[in-house]
């Protein structure tokens, strides 16, 4: 039997292979990096990272401190973050500092929270978009 999870990934590259074919190839490349964009926020660690950030440059284990997570997860979402082009580093002695790179960042985390906050309940009740959480055991198949 299969699970709903692949039948949405399957109905999903279906429909983005459609796409792919109506668009022009820069068109689509321009969605597919600016989806990527999106993907790379689309983390509540790695959004309160950068809320953290906006506050000043921080190591990785002021990031734990503060986060309460793990050194390898927070380091793993900084590497992300750093990949994407969200965050920047310098060295300081032997720590290495994490801030924004770009002062950009500020304004889409703000809109997000607008945005957010007056849709809130459409946001909730939104099936389309999968939860970043472990799927529960009463999912089903």
């Amino acid at each position: 039997m299969v699970n709903r999870i692949s039948v949405f990934l399957v109905y999903k590259e279906e429909h983005v292979s459609a796409l792919r074919k109506l668009v022009p190839k820069e068109e689509f490349a321009l969605l597919e990096l600016s989806a990527k964009f999106f993907r790379g926020l689309g983390d509540p660690t790695r959004l309160k990272i950068l809320e953290i950030l906006l506050d000043g440059e921080q190591s990785v284990s002021d990031l734990v401190r503060l986060l309460g997570i793990q050194q390898g997860r927070v380091s793993n979402h900084l590497a992300c973050l750093k990949w994407c082009g969200y965050v920047t580093t310098a060295t300081n002695g032997r720590y290495t500092l994490y801030r924004i790179a770009d002062k950009r960042v500020k304004r889409i985390l703000q809109l997000s929270r607008g945005m957010v906050a007056k849709n809130a309940e459409h946001l909730w009740a939104c099936t389309r978009i999968a939860d970043t959480r472990k799927p529960r055991a009463t999912m089903g198949k």
